[in-house]
């Protein structure tokens, strides 16, 4: 039986799952609470085929639509750079809304829309441009709702919502030095998006600037478009010199403000920054990421004092919506031991040992909202208050996020029958907010095992047409499918787009296993940090681990006809899979692959390897390149021309050195993408050209 005689809809998948960007379309995303839990702000899109994104509220019940680019009188020309950064960074390929910001009430709404400031009130009447003094980036309202700050030119305005009293609030912006926005590190790796933070009472802002005279530069250029001239990117790669970030105080009355004072040459990472009702607060880490400082500043004189300080070997993982304060002030920071990554607030330990904490949502009053895993296939939205201690507000298999305030929590559910989004409260907004999500033509049919001596986790996709042990049932090949690395899990019990993916290519005659091995999140510290040092070799033996447990019980897996597939860290994965272990892997498509170290980050690959200055054997260790002479495989590599994150050199070099050992391989260069693909009929193809290669290779 074929694959499409069994599941007719197989041969949609493709096309689906480009049209839709992954199933990312008609999602409910950027939500926002009110403070009295009344009113319920989120973006969505019209539907699966629909990229632009429209402003909705949630209230008494019913959904209003507030903002419907379509319908608006909007600027049609592209959003600036730095707005289209902030896509890229965030992984969002929509258009129309795509991130807005609200004042303390949740009243003012505010947005861009091209390159133009709009705003909507949450109260009633319709959209309605505010006049700026340029193309505007990242604008937010002060938390009374009177002026909106937003960055033009590389500095810092602020403009009355009624479009009167515009002043620059910094100096001019120049090629080199920006105020109010982030740099490329913090956002890419440390999750730091912003630049600017509102004081309270709207008397000032703590402002970030960047001086990028130090970092090395790059060009990126479209090969396929040659009179179009390249865009320079400020990238501090391994070993480099990173931006040079400081923060001031700027008073909007009454004075220029003051410089924050804290140890720059020895913590030069700003990590987070917040202004609450205690003051401005800021976390910064060591470049070596051993030590991580919460600084409280004083906002008269820019003196900071040391709130709390964690050390770690061989680095500090940064927790994620953390080191905020409480309402009475108690600071929450994560509390690691080697089995457990637990929460602290205040002096004490809220959380029990084997609840791995992953993220804190929010903080309300004295409460904590936090996502943690008791099961690392599972992930649970937890609220820890002084009174009630911890409570588990999800329920059911899954991977749960949640956002809460004023009585109201808005909680986001991905099971294995996709995604629901429910608004729990007494009230009468509570019920269901309506997903616009396209069913996907292919339904995940994972059997969830665990393997081997080190307890892996690993999801089995096979063709729904296939019967294991059937008389006439052929034998499979294997086809891994793993990301494996740093910060992400594949083997949830969650219908993902990876695994519609997985399903997909089971359904053409495949045994597809995904692992998730040492290295990722949801297994506690010391289970993350065993890759120090060699990011693919403990890796590596866990894949192989997981294929030959899942092997001994199932003899159809054919161990003789094994590939590998993937995309950024696992794309390298990949590469080293064929490379190393030729015995065990006869094919492999390496998507985007970072295989040279040096090529990447500061923050993230020190992470791991340390200074190439200090430790160059680990970034030798992790050089494919150097080990291109032992390809015996049937390699491809596949690359976004334009890609500002694992840089389309990586693939290049890898070539060429493939080329100098003699050593055939293909290479599929896909112009003018970045390291997601955006185009429809790209992302659709190179899937499809995927398959064609994996058979030529495992099915000649």
């Amino acid at each position: 039986m074929t694959a499409e005689e069994g599941y007719p809809r197989v041969a949609e998948f493709p096309r689906q799952f480009a049209r839709t960007k992954r199933f990312s379309l008609g999602t409910v995303r950027n939500v926002t609470i009110s403070p009295d839990g009344a009113r319920v702000l989120f973006v969505r899109t019209g539907g699966g085929a629909d990229r632009v994104g429209r402003l909705w509220l949630r209230e008494g019940g019913g959904e209003r639509l507030l903002a419907d680019p379509r319908a608006l009188a909007a600027d049609s020309s592209a959003p600036t750079q730095e707005e289209a950064d902030r896509k890229e960074r965030a992984r969002d390929l929509t258009t129309g809304v795509t991130g807005y910001a609200v004042d303390d009430a949740a009243e003012l709404v505010v947005f861009c829309l091209g390159a133009d400031l709009w705003a909507v009130r949450t109260t009633g009447g319709e959209p309605f441009r505010v006049q700026t003094a340029g193309p505007v980036a990242d604008p937010r309202p002060s938390p009374d709702g009177r002026l909106i700050a937003y960055v033009t030119g590389g500095a810092l305005h602020v403009v009355g919502t009624d479009g009167g009293g515009e002043r620059r609030l910094t100096p001019p912006g120049t090629d080199e030095v920006t105020y109010g926005l982030t740099d490329y590190v913090s956002a890419e790796s440390m999750g730091r998006t912003r630049g600017y933070w509102w004081a309270p009472d709207a008397s000032a802002l703590l402002v970030a600037r960047v001086d990028t005279t130090a970092v090395q530069r790059r060009w990126l250029c479209d090969p396929a478009n040659p009179t179009r001239a390249p865009r320079v990117l400020r990238y501090p790669a391994a070993g480099s010199a990173n931006a040079e970030v400081c923060l001031r105080v700027l008073r909007l009355e009454g004075g220029s403000g003051s410089e924050v004072d804290w140890e720059r040459a020895a913590f030069e990472y700003v990590v987070d920054a917040d202004w609450d009702a205690h003051g401005p607060l800021i976390t910064v880490q060591s470049r070596d990421q051993r030590t991580v400082r919460t600084l409280a500043v004083d906002p008269g004189t820019g003196a900071s004092r040391i709130l709390a300080e964690q050390r770690d070997e061989p680095w500090v993982e940064l927790l994620q919506g953390a080191y905020r304060r409480t309402a009475s002030g108690a600071l929450v920071t994560p509390h690691e031991s080697e089995d457990t990554r637990r929460l602290r607030v205040g002096e004490e330990v809220v959380t029990p040992p084997g609840l791995q904490v992953t993220e804190v949502l929010g903080v309300e009053g004295e409460e904590v909202l936090f996502n943690a895993s008791e099961e690392p296939t599972e992930r649970h939205v937890w609220v820890w208050s002084p009174t009630t201690g911890c409570v588990r507000v999800s329920d059911g298999p899954g991977i749960h996020s949640a956002h809460a305030r004023g009585g109201t929590t808005v909680l986001d559910s991905l099971t294995e029958d996709g995604r629901q989004v429910t608004v729990l409260g007494d009230g009468p907004a509570a019920g269901a907010i309506t997903s616009f999500v396209e069913e996907p033509s292919v339904l995940p049919r994972p059997a969830y095992l665990t393997l081997g001596e080190r307890q892996l986790r690993s999801a089995l996709f096979l063709p729904s047409w296939y019967e294991p042990g059937a008389p006439d049932a052929p034998a499979l090949p294997v086809l891994l499918d793993p990301y494996s690395g740093p910060g992400m899990q594949l083997v949830t019990r969650a219908r993902t787009w990876g695994s519609c993916v997985s399903q997909w290519f089971a359904e053409q005659g495949y045994a597809v296993l995904v692992t998730d091995g040492r290295g990722t999140p949801g297994r506690g510290p010391a289970w993350e940090k065993e890759i120090w040092g060699d990011q693919f070799t403990p890796v590596l033996e866990d894949q192989i681990d997981a294929l030959k447990a899942a092997a001994r019980t199932r003899p159809w897996m054919d161990m003789s006809r094994v590939g590998i597939r993937g995309w950024s860290f696992s794309g390298a994965l990949a590469v080293a899979a064929v490379l190393r272990h030729p015995d065990v892997f006869h094919a492999a498509v390496a998507g985007a692959p970072a295989v040279d170290p040096r090529l990447y980050d500061t923050h993230w690959k020190e992470r791991f390897l340390g200074h190439p200055d200090e430790h160059p054997e680990h970034y030798d260790r992790c050089s494919l390149a150097l080990d291109a002479h032992l390809l015996r495989r049937p390699l491809l590599l596949v690359h976004g021309t334009a890609d500002d994150n694992v840089a389309f050199a990586h693939s290049l070099r890898m070539s060429a050195a493939l080329l100098e050992a003699g050593r055939e391989h293909s290479v599929l260069p896909l112009s003018g993408q970045s390291h997601i693909v955006s185009d429809e009929v790209t992302a659709m193809r190179q899937l499809t050209t995927q398959l064609v290669f994996l058979d030529k290779a495992l099915r000649p």
